[in-house]
């Protein structure tokens, strides 16, 4: 194990640098954005931007790795990125936010895609586990101490921006500088929506819906914070509660549905964030304390579900359509983070900050009824020898799957059986 962390440690800080900058990022942007008095529907278009550019670059980035490389890819990614937050700085005109928003998008998007594409180049299939959940570790870590420097200075200056631009540049220089060698070029993946929805149809529906809701905390969260009273620490502690609930509610939501039906942990799931984040809609940052612990609720069951889709999924798939299906599964999800702030957005303009935990309980009531709906249809369960291992997902990662969605093989990382009958294949 020694040896695989230390074959990754450049690789590790330049994530934790960057996911630092990411953090401090995604929360300077809606509290300055509040600063500057735009409404809840103008934010949630700027956040549009963002996720448009993420989704666009799920599909482009393996095109341009192909042909140069990993790390001059990142390095470009990671000059995008600073250049985005720093033109955020100069120019503050929504409409402009917006584009520089799709910038950044993209890049991080990129970025994931690369540090994990490579991350499963590194580790074997015995340190698999392990080495992810270090790398969950470091990109929790550095996001959540990126939120909390946003009290340390004044979000309607250029400080925190050109602070963050330093921050992002630097991540480049672990990897950069590294003599490791660098991973081998990745191989293209064709889409697949139709397969993935004859498979199965739960996580077709429940990835758009996943990033319906994870896509709507991740760009609004923080004008959530803002607009609901809470001080810049105490929006950074919610925002921290909700990634750290992703994190660590993954472990035992992921041996649960290991072990039963994962239809059943999806209505779970749903069920358990609806109350919870209905309970938000009634919290005053009177009672900190218990809004923060309500929100770790929310994000144990609001990231989980996405991995609780690529795990049904590839339940019900032959070893061969595991990339083709990881990366339907994406591009689904994406969609979804393209449609979920701008309704969440409309939400609020109606119904004010807390209009957004309300959105959330209608969409994770939806991500229950549709799981329940299918058991109900009376598809069969998957058998515990067809079914494949639950891998849980780097939190502040949107839409990738940490099994590998650019370079890994499938087929020897996974035990499932490569031939049961389609029925058994449907749910």
């Amino acid at each position: 194990m020694f040896a695989s962390l230390f074959s990754i440690a450049s690789l590790m800080l330049s994530t934790f640098l960057m996911m630092v900058g990411y953090g401090l990022m995604n929360y300077l942007v809606p509290v300055r954005s509040v600063a500057e008095g735009w409404s809840p529907l103008l934010i949630s278009l700027i956040a549009t931007g963002y996720t448009v550019g993420f989704t666009l670059s799920c599909i482009v980035t393996p095109t341009l790795v192909l042909r140069v490389g990993h790390v001059r890819v990142f390095g470009a990614l990671i000059t995008l990125l600073t250049a985005a937050i720093l033109a955020s700085s100069l120019v503050v005109v929504w409409q402009a936010w917006a584009v520089f928003r799709a910038i950044a998008g993209f890049a991080v998007a990129g970025c994931y895609l690369v540090i994990e594409s490579w991350l499963n180049e590194r580790v074997t299939n015995e340190s698999r586990g392990s080495m992810f959940s270090v790398y969950m570790i470091v990109t929790l870590s550095g996001a959540i101490g990126g939120q909390y420097l946003v009290p340390l200075g004044d979000p309607e200056t250029t400080t925190l921006f050109i602070v963050c631009g330093i921050v992002f540049a630097i991540s480049i220089l672990p990897t950069a500088l590294s003599t490791a060698q660098s991973p081998a070029p990745i191989a293209q993946v064709q889409l697949g929506l139709g397969k993935l929805y004859r498979r199965s149809p739960v996580s077709f529906i429940g990835a758009i819906l996943a990033g319906i809701l994870s896509g709507t905390w991740s760009s609004l969260g923080g004008v959530y914070t803002t607009g609901s009273g809470l001080s810049t620490a105490q929006g950074a502690t919610l925002l921290a509660a909700v990634l750290a609930g992703g994190a660590l509610g993954q472990i035992p939501i992921g041996k649960i549905s290991d072990m039963t039906d994962r239809r059943y942990v999806m209505i779970a799931c749903g069920v358990a964030g609806l109350i919870a984040a209905f309970a938000m809609f009634f919290m005053s940052p009177a009672t900190p304390n218990l809004l923060y612990f309500t929100a770790f609720i929310v994000g144990s069951m609001l990231y989980p579900i996405y991995a609780l889709n690529v795990a049904h999924a590839n339940d019900r798939a032959d070893p061969s359509e595991y990339v083709t299906i990881s990366s339907s599964l994406m591009v689904l999800y994406g969609l979804g983070t393209v449609a979920g702030p701008l309704i969440g957005g409309s939400a609020m303009e109606i119904a004010g900050p807390n209009g957004l935990m309300l959105y959330l309980s209608v969409g994770f009531a939806i991500y229950a009824a549709y799981a329940a709906w299918r058991v109900w249809r009376g598809n069969p369960m998957v058998t515990a020898e067809e079914r494949s291992d639950f891998h849980a997902i780097a939190v502040p990662m949107r839409g990738t799957d940490p099994a590998g969605s650019l370079a890994v093989d499938y087929d020897e990382e996974y035990s499932a059986p490569s031939t049961h009958d389609d029925h058994a294949r449907t749910g």
